[in-house]
């Protein structure tokens, strides 16, 4: 069973920074894309930011210059540095990974449970 563990969120003030980390179980294969999503209330999940294997990193407009998204393969574990935090970007933070859980398996989507962010004005 692949597992992803999130960490870091919480309750800061605009402006503020926030670091989530999010490790992958040791029994998973290997990992091609690493990524953020997240969740407002009365809105769909959305994309934040995406890392992959070469380092290439993607990033939504509203973020961009503002955070990082990076990872540690030998840790298997990917980080989003979040800086000069706004209100709008309150919102459940989900890790997601794309890789294969053994050789032979199909490369799957896994979801870390989420992480609350909240930004406060």
């Amino acid at each position: 069973q692949v597992q992803l563990v999130e960490s870091g969120g919480g309750l800061v003030q605009a402006g503020e920074s926030l670091r989530l980390s999010c490790t992958a179980s040791e029994s998973i294969f290997s990992i091609n894309v690493m990524g953020w999503y997240r969740q407002a209330p009365g809105k769909q999940r959305e994309l934040v930011a995406r890392v992959d294997t070469g380092g290439n990193t993607n990033y939504i407009d509203s973020v961009k210059g503002r955070w990082t998204i990076s990872r540690d393969n030998a840790k298997n574990t990917a980080y989003l540095q979040m800086n000069s935090l706004k209100p709008e970007d309150t919102a459940v933070y989900y890790c997601n990974i794309e890789g294969k859980k053994t050789w032979y398996d199909a490369v799957k989507h896994y979801w870390g449970q989420g992480t609350q962010v909240t930004v406060s004005s």
